[in-house]
């Protein structure tokens, strides 16, 4: 694997050669970067301070999903001088691959180098597919309070699988509520790693939508921000993260979650924070357990190298609140026709009634769509709905305002149904699609109001208002 000096810093690397110099401007440079301190050296420090050495040994029901480049395509490119990397990445993923992604409480009196701090309820929880056939990262967030029915499990809620039986329970839990979706691996992580490498890169920054405050003596858990735009230290991070003291309880926690990743991601592909990097690596290193082997990571980090954004996509699985009166406790409640419409669409996961549900597909129009205004024009908002009511779009409602103004509209999929957001992309004639669950909670899909979408009504208006001119010029002669 590559050594610590190919990141170390800027001086450094402007002794190198002018191959070199280029080399370090290249996108894949960055992109080797940032994967290599998600998977790569994790796994080799993991290795070191003993970690993963009891899982390398590949247990039976784990099958590999590797096969020599060679066997796959061909390598000339990535043996050629302009990719030194090339030599290192010697994997190729050979099909789909599901990793189980837990987030991990502190386990307060636990010695940070035993096992046992990986022995508390999980936090987060993401389904990973990295998928060949399409070039595709997909992300599934699973809620924590998902309420599952699993007699092993002392509480009914995901989040006890990793606390009741390791990861190999979460594994089997997951698997069963999700419509028996293969899993391959898995990865625990800390909630200390998230806390340090956020300080490391200097912080990063978010929008606090409300005052949040919330103390809980038991949990030594004090939480208390100031809304606006802000740029949040690894502690506050950790605290908007946490904090579930809202209307949206543990779901709004998703939404900061996948928030707080996009965020860091930015920040960690900044050019300043790559003198950082090794120690961000080493850092991610301490608090991480995976039965991922080296060549495994090695090849993740081959696949994720040519990634783009439109290639990741992410999804929070559907449901809704319990009520009151339905249990003891609270808890998400998953919706069994959108886990199997996203088991389908994002994880390649049929079930014996998957045909018919796709002959039965509500039409596109009949979707719920949440209208957000980015822009600076109050009025926007209200045009955009009767536009969308002229071609037949009928289910819509008025979320609260995008605090950051857009210059291009943005389509967000909130439950997962990609092809709706297509649709009304090819609707309103502009516009991204992002897969992510960050719009408004009761929506199918939100669609963010930029200028772009401004100026095509504006123009629009003009057109018609010009040729109402037309009419009127002809009835007087």
């Amino acid at each position: 694997m590559p050594r610590d000096k190919d990141c170390a810093s800027e001086a450094e690397i402007e002794e190198e050669n002018t191959a070199k110099d280029k080399l370090f401007l290249n996108t894949r440079f960055w992109k080797w970067c940032f994967w290599s301190a998600a998977f790569i050296a994790t796994a080799t420090i993991s290795a070191i301070v003993g970690a993963t050495i009891a899982m390398l040994a590949q247990p039976p029901q784990f099958s590999s999903f590797l096969k020599p480049k060679s066997f796959l395509i061909s390598n000339s490119d990535r043996k050629s001088d302009k990719d030194p990397w090339g030599a290192l990445l010697q994997y190729n993923l050979a099909r789909p691959v599901n990793i189980l992604v837990m987030g991990i409480d502190r386990v307060p009196d636990a010695d940070l180098n035993s096992a046992e701090v990986f022995d508390g309820r999980s936090d987060t929880m993401l389904l990973l597919r990295f998928d060949p056939t399409d070039h595709s990262l997909r992300m599934l967030s699973i809620p924590r309070d998902t309420r599952v029915e699993f007699s092993e499990l002392e509480i009914p809620k995901i989040n006890q699988a990793n606390a009741d039986g390791g990861p190999s329970l979460a594994a089997r839990v997951v698997s069963k509520t999700l419509n028996n979706v293969r899993i391959d691996r898995y990865i625990r992580v800390t909630t200390d790693a998230f806390v340090e490498l956020v300080d490391l890169v200097g912080g990063v920054e978010v929008y606090v939508p409300e005052k949040m405050f919330y103390v809980d003596v038991t949990q030594k858990l004090e939480i208390d921000l100031e809304p606006g735009w802000q740029t949040l230290n690894g502690d506050e991070a950790e605290q908007f993260a946490r904090f579930r003291n809202d209307n949206k309880g543990d779901i709004g926690r998703v939404q900061r979650q996948q928030i707080l990743l996009t965020a860091l991601k930015q920040r960690l592909q900044n050019p300043a924070i790559l003198p950082r990097l090794p120690k961000a690596v080493r850092i991610v290193g301490q608090y991480l357990d995976t039965n991922l082997s080296t060549e495994e990571m090695l090849a993740l980090v081959s696949f994720a190298l040519d990634l783009e954004k439109d290639d990741v996509k992410m999804v929070m699985l559907p449901g809704r609140f319990s009520a009151p009166e339905e249990y003891n406790a609270s808890y998400w409640i998953m919706s069994e026709t959108g886990r199997d419409r996203i088991m389908r669409e994002y994880f390649d996961v049929y079930t014996d009634t998957s045909d018919e549900e796709e002959n039965f597909r509500r039409p596109v129009t009949r979707v719920r769509i949440a209208l957000q205004n980015a822009t600076d024009d109050p009025e926007v908002i209200y045009r955009v709905a009767n536009y969308l009511e002229k071609k037949e779009f009928y289910n819509l409602y008025f979320a609260s305002e995008e605090p950051e103004q857009l210059t291009n509209t943005e389509i967000i999929v909130q439950k997962g149904d990609l092809e709706a957001a297509n649709t009304l992309k090819k609707v309103l004639g502009l516009g991204t699609v992002e897969a992510n669950s960050t719009g408004d909670l009761d929506s199918d899909l939100t669609i963010k109001v930029g200028r772009d979408l401004l100026r095509k009504l504006e123009k629009e208006d003009e057109v018609v208002e010009s040729d109402e001119e037309e009419i009127v010029i002809e009835s007087d002669d």
